[in-house]
């Protein structure tokens, strides 16, 4: 199997296409056979190559690679459709010779006029082959005053059926397909053109995409058989829905696949979750490596149904994937952020490359993506005498009266002796819960205004684990300022 992801870099990375590229590195993967990368440029205005390069860093981000593209080479090349032109207007001119192409001379104002007229009687809009009968020196001779015209393919009689690998048997009424154009009237080749002549030429032998292409695989597969070329198997998979039912537009929310890595995903879990948007692995099992999905992708398997992008499972699958992930990695990943936010400098971080390990380790089971990390360690890099309190957690603290201030002014000089030799966090939290049932207080009056004092919250990790990532000195000046302000 050779397959192909081949993105047009017009603007941000949709999290739809990196799904398709996705499904075609699965199964391409899965045979043994090549996976490719080829950019559709064609639109020379819209075109970027900062959207290419973004095209690049998301797919590696996800762990996806390719045999073939742009910037590894192969024996296929070139990769940019913009750079095939000579290959493409060969192609165009050939078709024109052989009859099954033709100038088409109409202004867009009796195009824009006929298309009104048309939708005015309640018919499809399509071209009516005006100058599809015109004769060759008839069509010359406007060629030779100058006058602009775009290249349509002559569309045959008949009918166009093909088996789709998800959608079973499709057929087409070839009156449907329209009179299409292959070359724009300033000389730059149309999608569906190109899509052929460069899948041919690369012996693409499966397309999977979106099903919003359903509508053009008729017109290209007529333009494979007037080519003499065999037209690859087709595979159009479901729209990625938003949970009202709808196509996901930027209303509902994110939709480049920068904007999930930006908001702190788990490459890993965005792999899992977009491989479950339309596909499922045995319609159970929720989380599964990459290697799995490899080992089982099968695209008969695929629904034709919409799938529902569901904000929130993505989310929760985020945290699963950053809480079973190695520490050191986590913490890798969740620096940036943290720099980020000013929360201190990577050369501290790195100086204290330990201490930061055993904060995100505190905070891990509380979060779902990197992202929400700073805010769960804010406390421990804030100034011990300016430590901001929330609200509720310090009316909470203050409704522990005197009771409360009196047990944090006893538990000052413990504190001070048990963290000023080796500790482990299991160890010091069984014997502060000691201290505290020793003088018969409940765990509230002591817990929650040790908590305010030490962090501003009123929740977060456990008590002991703050007590050791702050540390002796921290801890009793954060105490000292935590009883004046609550008294």
């Amino acid at each position: 199997m050779r397959l192909r992801f081949a993105p047009s870099p017009t603007g941000p990375f949709h999290i739809g296409g990196a799904r398709t590229a996705l499904f075609n590195w699965a199964a391409a993967r899965k045979s043994g056979g090549q996976f490719l990368l080829r950019m559709e440029d064609t639109d020379p205005e819209r075109s970027k190559r900062e959207h290419e390069e973004a095209i690049y860093d998301g797919l590696r981000w996800l762990g996806i690679d390719w045999d073939e593209g742009p910037d590894v080479g192969g024996p296929h090349g070139p990769y940019r459709q913009s750079e095939r032109s000579e290959v493409h207007l060969g192609t165009a001119a050939q078709l024109r010779r052989a009859g099954w192409a033709y100038p088409c001379f109409c202004s867009r104002e009796r195009l824009d006029e006929l298309r009104a007229s048309q939708e005015a009687a309640k018919l499809t809009p399509r071209y009516d082959g005006r100058c599809r009968e015109l004769s060759e020196e008839a069509a010359a001779a406007q060629v030779e005053a100058g006058q602009p015209f775009v290249l349509r393919f002559r569309t045959p009689e008949g009918t166009t059926s093909f088996k789709d690998l998800i959608r079973g048997e499709v057929t087409f009424q070839n009156e449907e397909v329209d009179d299409w154009v292959l070359i724009r009237s300033d000389g730059n080749p149309t999608y569906n053109f190109v899509c052929v002549c460069d899948d041919a030429a690369m012996g693409i032998t499966h397309v999977v995409r979106g099903e919003e292409h359903l509508v053009n695989t008729p017109k290209q597969i007529l333009l494979y058989e007037v080519l003499g070329a065999n037209a690859p198997a087709f595979a159009h998979v479901p729209l990625m829905l938003s949970a009202a039912g709808k196509k996901m537009s930027k209303r509902d929310g994110d939709t480049g696949l920068a904007d999930y890595r930006r908001a702190g995903y788990s490459p890993e879990a965005t792999v899992n979750f977009l491989a479950l948007q339309g596909w499922a692995l045995d319609g159970e099992t929720e989380v599964f490596p990459v290697e799995q999905l490899i080992e089982n992708f099968d695209l008969g398997r695929v629904s034709k149904g919409g799938s529902i992008f569901d904000q929130e499972k993505f989310k929760w699958m985020s945290g699963e994937y950053l809480r079973a992930e190695p520490l050191s990695q986590t913490a890798e990943r969740s620096r940036p952020f943290v720099v980020a936010a000013g929360l201190t400098t990577e050369a501290d971080l790195q100086g204290r490359k330990d201490w930061f390990e055993r904060a995100v380790e505190a905070v891990r089971p509380r979060v779902q993506l990197y992202s929400e990390i700073p805010g769960a360690l804010a406390f421990l890099f804030a100034p011990d005498d300016a430590l901001s309190y929330d609200p509720k957690a310090e009316a909470g603290a203050r409704k522990r009266g005197a009771d409360g201030l009196v047990a944090l002014e006893a538990l000052a000089p413990w504190l001070e002796q048990r963290l000023s030799g080796e500790a482990d966090s299991a160890a010091l939290g069984a014997d502060l819960k000691a201290w505290v049932t020793e003088r018969g207080v409940k765990f509230p009056v002591v817990f929650q205004p040790l908590r305010c004092a030490l962090t501003g919250n009123a929740g977060g990790p456990e008590l002991a684990d703050i007590l050791l990532l702050l540390g002796a000195e921290r801890v009793l000046a954060r105490l000292r300022a935590g009883m004046t302000r609550l008294a």
